[in-house]
């Protein structure tokens, strides 16, 4: 290598080293916002199981919330700072965004629930366990897109998967619902049912933002 040339290559490999120390932070704000969500669906299944009252999980969930807020806060100001991101900024603020929405839903079920006081909330235990499969996924993916971004898909493909799950669970339960009585209980479970349902909307959401940003970096 000429004199000439040594310059050059330091600065590239400098660079290299430095777009790799900020791509493992951005990723590692993004799965804290993930394993906040994760947190949230965790309480929010307990008090579904009857584990946690549901006035404790509202006011539990609120603290949640907030760390959830921050988490995002902080990948934002990252991301502002940050020269060179492993995935377009654009795909980054649209997935943080969909986990955020996740955790959001999350929120508006357990106020609901308290709310509107349905005698038993174990209809929801099987698909929040379902969306707590599929952020556990979307972590896994997370952290394949570095070191292993071939098989960030099959990731994806799993967390979708949980969120057809919620799906199919949330029209199976009404389909049941409708073939009973008409009774206030029956509105107030449909109503949350329908939350939950919004749950796994954006947990899909979340893994379609990913899935995109992979593409795009692959070209």
């Amino acid at each position: 290598m000429s004199p000439a040339a040594r310059p050059a290559r330091r600065l590239a490999r400098a660079w290299d080293e430095l777009r790799g120390r900020s791509g493992r932070r951005v990723i590692d704000l993004i799965r804290g916002q993930v394993a906040v969500a994760r947190a949230g669906a965790v309480l929010t299944c307990s008090a579904a199981s009857g584990a946690l009252a549901r006035s404790a999980a509202r006011t539990r969930m609120t603290e949640v919330e907030h760390e959830g807020d921050a988490a995002r806060a902080e990948l934002v100001r990252a991301l502002r700072r940050t020269l060179a991101t492993p995935l377009d900024r654009e795909d980054l603020f649209r997935l943080s965004r969909s986990i955020d929405d996740v955790l959001d839903q999350l929120r508006d079920f357990v106020r609901e629930a308290d709310l509107f006081g349905p005698a038993d909330l174990a209809f929801a235990v099987e698909p929040l366990r379902a969306v707590i499969d599929g952020l556990d996924e979307l972590e896994e993916a997370l952290l394949k897109i570095l070191g292993d971004p071939g098989s960030v898909t099959v990731a994806v493909l799993a967390t979708r998967k949980s969120r057809s799950r919620v799906h199919q669970l949330y029209q199976a339960r009404l389909a049941e619902l409708f073939a009973g009585p008409l009774e206030m209980d029956t509105l107030r479970e449909r109503e949350l049912l329908s939350r939950l349902d919004a749950v796994g909307r954006r947990l899909g959401e979340s893994a379609d933002a990913l899935a995109d940003a992979m593409l795009k970096r692959s070209h």
